[in-house]
């Protein structure tokens, strides 16, 4: 089935985010949808002027609509999660427990007192998700005991563990709650939002 309209359109041609919405099988969840075609948005939105508040403009009329917006970023720090960044009232940083994850921590949390300090004086960081976690891996346990040095207060209590049903959900186009809703990665997902929604 083809879109109508993208998060594209929604940001760089002025269609408003309402007539973007699709309403999915799924309860209490609306999305926004993309494709393919967002990565050449990238680059166009530095085009733009004030190209890093589109979205927060774009978002706004939505707001209220709303318990919660949640938007999705690539793993870059490029224009489109810069864009994110200055709409977001937070932020929650998943992070792979491996080394090469850890290195880029700190840059990516100098970034976001950057965004703070210059375009988003509400921008909070929520809390940082360990994902892919294995306890039985020494490595985890050393990423994880590194990040507690610092970090302890945001990271999140229940990490979320690497599992076969958490992998393949997407391919099936479901939300882990409904692919596997009574699976180790549905309970921890569900513990991390109580968790989130308290942080926040």
């Amino acid at each position: 089935k083809s879109l109508k309209y993208t998060t594209s359109e929604v940001l760089l041609d002025g269609v408003p985010a309402k007539d973007a919405i699709i309403t999915t099988k799924f309860k209490n969840l609306d999305i926004i949808p993309t494709n393919i075609g967002l990565a050449g948005s990238e680059l166009d939105l530095f085009q733009v002027e004030h190209g890093e508040e589109q979205m927060k403009k774009a978002l706004e009329p939505i707001r209220d609509d709303y318990d919660y917006l949640i938007v999705d970023c690539p793993p870059s720090l490029g224009m489109l999660t810069l864009n994110a960044l200055v709409a977001s009232d937070g932020v929650v940083i998943p992070m792979q427990c491996e080394f090469y994850s850890l290195e880029g921590m700190s840059q990516l949390l100098n970034t976001v007192k950057k965004i703070k300090n210059l375009y988003n004086p509400s921008l909070q960081l929520v809390g940082i998700l360990l994902t892919m976690y294995n306890g039985r891996l020494t490595l985890t346990s050393q990423v994880v005991n590194e990040l507690k040095k610092y970090y302890a207060d945001k990271l999140f209590k229940v990490p979320i563990s690497r599992t076969v049903r958490i992998s393949e959900a997407p391919g099936y186009g479901e939300p882990i709650c409904y692919h596997d809703p009574y699976g180790k990665g549905s309970l921890e997902y569900a513990a991390v939002a109580k968790e989130l929604m308290l942080r926040i």
